[in-house]
């Protein structure tokens, strides 16, 4: 059975790994978008702007569609980077409702926004899964997102057995596994998930090859 990663800007694929490489509608060249390979897009908080929002939107409209396309993002909230908050919140709405339209999932970036998007969650009464890559923040703050229907993705935080994803890792299986930017091969990643919650790698690869299927990422 295959590693799963379920986020990475890496394009090459390495053997025995199904990955979903991430594009950004901003900052990529979608004229030569992948046609097969299971890929994600969406509108990074760090590159979207509102004053381009509608033009924008009718290109992800179109690309969003095509079957390769797993997921509905990166996008989501950023503190420290890109627009105003408030800009942002209407970024992320456009594009949660295109993964609504689509029935999609969402792959989301956060920075210190994580109460506007259990709100804007709350709110909208979103169905679609919402999945924060690359969660790295403490262990009640996972829980707290758990409680409140959010996946998460953890990456090479995992390698550090103090980490908040480390310790919450133990307590749940609601997770996938991503490299996100990192050289770190996702076997690697896979190997410290499994050797925290004390059970095969093999195991583990059977229980999130089967959150994929569920979740139509396959």
């Amino acid at each position: 059975m295959d590693f799963l990663d379920i986020h990475t800007h890496h394009a090459a694929q390495e053997k025995g790994v199904i990955s979903i490489q991430s594009l950004s509608l901003t900052s990529d060249i979608f004229l030569a978008m992948p046609k097969t390979k299971p890929i994600s897009v969406g509108l990074h908080p760090w590159y979207a702007t509102l004053n381009q929002l509608e033009v924008q939107m009718k290109y992800l409209n179109v690309l969003a569609g095509q079957p390769n396309v797993k997921l509905i993002g990166e996008c989501g909230l950023d503190q420290l980077k890109g627009e105003s908050l408030d800009n942002q919140i209407i970024i992320l709405q456009a594009q949660i409702s295109l993964a609504e339209k689509l029935n999609k999932p969402l792959i989301l970036h956060c920075v210190k926004a994580f109460s506007e998007l259990i709100r804007m969650k709350d709110q909208l009464k979103v169905s679609v899964p919402m999945i924060i890559h690359g969660f790295n923040k403490n262990e009640k703050l996972g829980q707290q997102l758990l409680d409140k229907g959010f996946w998460l993705s953890f990456g090479e935080a995992l390698l550090r057995g103090n980490s908040g994803p480390a310790k919450l890792i133990q307590q749940t299986d609601r997770f996938f596994l991503e490299t996100d930017d990192s050289d770190i091969t996702i076997a690697k990643i896979y190997t410290a998930a499994a050797n925290l919650k004390n059970r095969k790698v093999d195991d583990l690869k059977a229980r999130i090859f089967a959150d994929w299927k569920k979740l139509d990422l396959l």
